[in-house]
């Protein structure tokens, strides 16, 4: 990279980074949770796991989201020595970061059954599901500016795109790098 060359990935892509891994894990643990009769019993544990389900979601898809705005509102042009990094790269990233997160938290929402059939599960893939309709929601404001908002790589600690090390996002056209608004996979 040049002078005043930086690396960015993008914010939506670091946020739906983590959905897949916590929704596939979350649904089989709250369907093997929902074969253990556990403490409360089924009934209980599944329509508390419901609500978990929901709760969890809802937290996950609205927290920081009015640093997300700001962030945006404030967003530069990137410059033409400004390094945009790949999907892949940035997904692979997030998650090898947290392998160990995502790896522990399977067996205790597995554990959890027995005390609350299923719950645990539902929390796990609350938390997927509030981070795909987070990363949705930037979709949409991208959709509407018609930009994409990166964000510098050294600046996102802990795979946090909108933590108190970033300063501001950047933003390049909608036909730059390989995710389409919202971070999923743009179609060839």
């Amino acid at each position: 990279m040049g002078r005043g060359a930086q690396s960015l990935a993008r914010v939506a892509v670091i946020v739906r980074a983590g959905a897949a891994p916590l929704w596939w894990p979350g649904l089989l643990a709250a369907a093997i949770g929902a074969l253990v009769p556990g403490l409360t019993g089924r009934r209980i544990g599944l329509l508390s796991g419901a609500a978990l389900f929901l709760i969890t979601a809802a937290v996950v898809a609205l927290a920081r989201g009015r640093r997300y705005a700001e962030l945006a509102g404030g967003a530069t042009r990137a410059g033409r020595s400004d390094f945009l990094q790949d999907r892949a790269v940035t997904v692979r990233n997030w998650r090898r970061g947290r392998r160990w997160w995502l790896l522990g938290a399977f067996p205790v929402a597995v554990a959890s059954a027995f005390v609350l059939p299923g719950a645990g599960g539902m929390v796990l893939a609350g938390a997927g599901a509030g981070l795909w309709l987070k990363a949705a929601r930037i979709g949409r404001r991208e959709q509407r500016d018609d930009a994409l908002y990166w964000v510098r790589t050294d600046w996102v600690e802990r795979g946090r795109p909108a933590g108190r090390q970033v300063k501001g996002y950047r933003t390049t056209g909608p036909m730059a790098g390989d995710a389409a608004p919202g971070g999923a996979r743009r179609r060839r």
